[in-house]
């Protein structure tokens, strides 16, 4: 899966699920500061990207994610493992 794809469900993802604009959703975009996400909506987020992956993800790799792309580059390690 390519980081293009990536974005994609993750744009599909946080509309659905936050009901944010996908327009908004970038790889620059902050999490917490843009799109208002809060510590529950991340573990949200989270239960989510397993869903998609198919793989547990552990709570330390998340802790790092700040941005849109950090989500991404987590997604991408957890496909490549």
């Amino acid at each position: 899966m390519t980081n293009d794809q990536i974005l994609e469900k993750l744009r599909a993802i946080l509309a659905e699920a936050f009901e944010i604009d996908p327009a908004r959703v970038t790889p620059e975009t902050h999490l917490f500061e843009e799109l208002d996400l809060d510590s529950i909506d991340a573990v949200d987020l989270a239960i989510k990207l397993q869903e998609m992956t198919g793989k547990r993800i552990k709570p330390d790799d998340f802790k790092s994610v700040r941005t849109v792309g950090d989500v991404v580059g987590t997604v991408q390690t957890l496909l490549a493992a």
